[in-house]
């Protein structure tokens, strides 16, 4: 099940959703948006070599995606965090993820010029 029925409608990042998680305070959607990107990098480089604790960084990523508005990267996760879960091969749920988190970063990039 998606995280949000409209993820292809709104982009890799929902603004909406991030306004109302930051109250509409600009300077805080930014400085949240720049966390997320330092954050979905560094998760994305660990589970590369998909290690024993890849389903709790899976699950922490879809949190912090959810929290954005990044509904595209937390269903990836999602899906990733139950893979590993069921013990299924993780590669195409980590080449789903990596698809979004470059997407979601690239947008990120764009907001934060």
């Amino acid at each position: 099940m998606s995280s949000s029925p409209s993820v292809a409608d709104r982009g890799p990042i929902d603004l909406e959703h991030l306004g109302q998680s930051t109250l509409g305070n600009a300077s805080l959607a930014r400085e949240v948006l720049g966390l997320f990107a330092d954050q979905a990098a560094r998760v994305q480089r660990q589970l590369a070599a998909v290690p024993p604790h890849a389903g709790a960084l899976a699950h922490t990523l879809k949190g912090s995606a959810r929290a954005i508005g990044a509904f595209a990267v937390a269903d990836a996760a999602a899906a990733l965090e139950l893979a590993i879960r069921e013990g299924r091969a993780p590669t195409r749920a980590l080449a789903d993820l990596d698809t979004a988190v470059k997407a979601a970063r690239a947008a990120v990039e764009a907001i934060l010029r």
